[in-house]
């Protein structure tokens, strides 16, 4: 089993069954695990039809690779059909409500995508766009990460950032970078129109070409003595501002 097309820990193997049962291959556990938690998953699975195996916990430890924290259970799937393939089709989706993106400029920990793509899905994003290069993608760490939300949220890996931040702008989407020297305060901008956030990677923050494209910037108010928020976390409180704006209207 390859990275790309392994599931690992429950929240992760659940979603993927339950969204899309069909792409799910088969299932191994930990053969000494038996519990509440492990029954219910085994019940799901046997309503998609999907076979499960009973195998040596060495051997899922095996397959996870050293961080891979699998809790006693790994799928292995087929990649799914992505129903969104660039930013247009998400804009001509439909949408119940103006815009809504996330961009992400280069994070390269996929626990800090995983926990950005489950924010995302809580705060209503409609989509997280990311460069494809020097930048993490949707692998097994993520899947497991996000608990599920990579399987609800699109991901659009998209070749020129700057492009498609442009491209975005010339649909009518206000494109708001975070940065700490940002002399615009986040609690003060308005979020009430169609409206991409912009976070960079970790410690280094927005390239310079993402920041010279952006409409504008703006920081996050800071009342402790830290300088910086992990890239999650800083996503959490913009997005959450925005829904919250909207939420109000």
């Amino acid at each position: 089993m390859s990275d790309a097309r392994i599931l690992f820990g429950f929240h992760a193997v659940l979603s993927r069954l339950r969204q899309h049962g069909a792409s799910v291959q088969e299932i191994l556990i930990d053969r000494d695990r038996i519990d509440a938690r492990m029954k219910d998953l085994l019940s799901l699975a046997e309503q998609a039809n999907v076979r499960t195996m009973e195998v040596d916990r060495a051997r899922l430890d095996g397959l996870a690779g050293m961080n891979g924290r699998h809790q006693g259970v790994i799928a292995r799937v087929v990649d799914t059909p992505i129903p969104y393939k660039d930013i247009y089709d998400i804009l001509e989706s439909g949408l119940k409500e103006p815009p809504f993106f996330l961009i992400l400029d280069g994070v390269e920990d996929p626990h800090n995508l995983g926990a950005c793509l489950r924010v995302a899905d809580a705060m209503g994003v409609h989509a997280v766009i990311a460069p494809k290069d020097r930048a993490v993608g949707l692998n097994a760490t993520v899947r497991k990460v996000a608990c599920g939300a990579a399987e609800t949220v699109p991901f659009l890996a998209v070749t020129n950032l700057a492009r498609t931040i442009r491209e975005l702008q010339d649909a009518g989407v206000f494109v708001i970078g975070a940065s700490a020297e940002a002399e615009h305060d986040l609690l003060a901008t308005k979020f009430d129109g169609p409206v991409a956030l912009v976070l960079g990677a970790e410690g280094t923050g927005l390239r310079r070409l993402t920041e010279e494209t952006c409409d504008s910037l703006v920081s996050i108010p800071m009342f402790g003595s830290v300088e910086s928020l992990n890239v999650s976390v800083a996503s959490g409180i913009c997005l959450y501002e925005v829904r919250r704006q909207r939420s109000l209207k």
